[in-house]
């Protein structure tokens, strides 16, 4: 969005503020500076110039916003040369002050926003996170509770997704109780919790219980003769189609590759405790639950997402398939404001979808 003049220099003068004021024993440059956001992405220093000045200045992104923030809200940013340090590697006394400096900014940013809830805040715990229990041919030997070097991570399916996904929980809702389970270790508690499902019906028998308890959802995950490693999305649209979803291949030379996986994200009343809510980070792979997960813990995009849930389904309730992309075996954040990356939304509110 573009700034009036009063709201470009209020938020100049609080970077500028940010970088002469935190630490006043240190002297930080606007070149400085830009040389550790480099790191994200090439900053010039005269762009910094322009993101701070008084009488000009010019806007910088949302993503660069969260920089200034992450850097101020640590002073290990200035051990050796000025540096970013990665979110996923603040303490968690350092991603509190990261969280409230990036939500100070922000709101200077978007200033009619300031109150938009991220989807993984809670008011009151527990969160459970209910995870697949890989089936035991792929866990591995360290996975026998009667191994020496016994790792019961090793039980867990979608790791990747979890250990972000867990860390993000702890650092939204540093006071509450987190927990993760396998759906084997699932106690009759756990159902009356927050819930945030991870992985589909393949693995995580849980999932299968909760897709059927949820059954005014037109999204279900299903198992077809035609595909054999994952399985796929269907939507019953309201005139009785059946529309399917599968992953995206491209022949890259060497056979087919996947290129796009289909994410399914969440957010819904806990069927088994109304007060309570469930969320659901699933995929037909692998990929699109960290896809899905992603959308809503990235630094880069997680903003604008919950931005555009916050307007498009302003009751908190929605289901969305995404379009996940893959790129050189990297998993990329679903963009939200990208018309291509949401193939379909519910919402209770709404006749059928789109």
């Amino acid at each position: 969005m573009a700034l009036n003049r009063n709201q470009a220099v209020s938020l100049a003068r609080a970077l500028r503020d940010l970088r002469e004021s935190t630490w006043p024993d240190h002297v930080l440059t606007q070149a400085q500076l830009a040389t550790a956001f480099s790191s994200e992405g090439r900053v010039a220093a005269a762009t910094l110039s322009s993101w701070e000045s008084p009488t000009n200045p010019k806007t910088p992104s949302a993503a660069r916003i969260s920089a200034y923030a992450r850097f101020f809200s640590t002073r290990r940013s200035m051990e050796k040369e000025p540096h970013l340090i990665p979110e996923d590697q603040l303490t968690s006394a350092e991603a509190e002050r990261f969280r409230d400096l990036e939500s100070r900014l922000l709101g200077l940013f978007h200033p009619e926003e300031r109150n938009v809830r991220r989807s993984f805040q809670f008011d009151s715990g527990p969160v459970i996170v209910i995870c697949p229990t890989a089936p035991p041919e792929v866990q591995g030997p360290l996975a026998d509770e009667q191994d020496p070097n016994f790792t019961k991570m090793r039980q867990y399916g979608d790791l990747d997704a979890l250990i972000e996904l867990y860390g993000h929980l702890r650092a939204e809702n540093p006071s509450l109780d987190v927990f993760h389970r396998t759906t084997t270790a699932v106690m009759a508690d756990d159902f009356s919790s927050h819930v945030i499902l991870l992985g589909g019906i393949g693995w995580n028998k849980v999932a299968a219980r909760f897709q059927r308890a949820t059954s005014q959802v037109p999204i279900e995950q299903t198992t077809v003769d035609d595909y054999q490693t994952g399985e796929i999305f269907s939507v019953k649209k309201p005139d009785g189609e059946i529309a399917t979803f599968y992953p995206d291949y491209e022949d890259l030379g060497e056979g087919k590759e996947l290129i796009a996986d289909i994410g399914y994200l969440a957010r819904l009343r806990n069927p088994f405790q109304h007060s309570r809510t469930l969320a659901i980070c699933n995929g037909i792979h692998s990929r699109g639950v960290f896809g899905a997960v992603r959308c809503l813990t990235d630094a880069r995009v997680r903003e604008a997402n919950e931005r555009y849930l916050a307007e498009r389904f302003p009751d908190g309730e929605f289901a969305i398939l995404l379009r996940v992309p893959v790129v050189e075996n990297q998993t990329l954040s679903p963009d939200l404001q990208d018309p291509s990356a949401r193939l379909y939304e519910w919402s209770p509110n709404q006749d059928g979808g789109q």
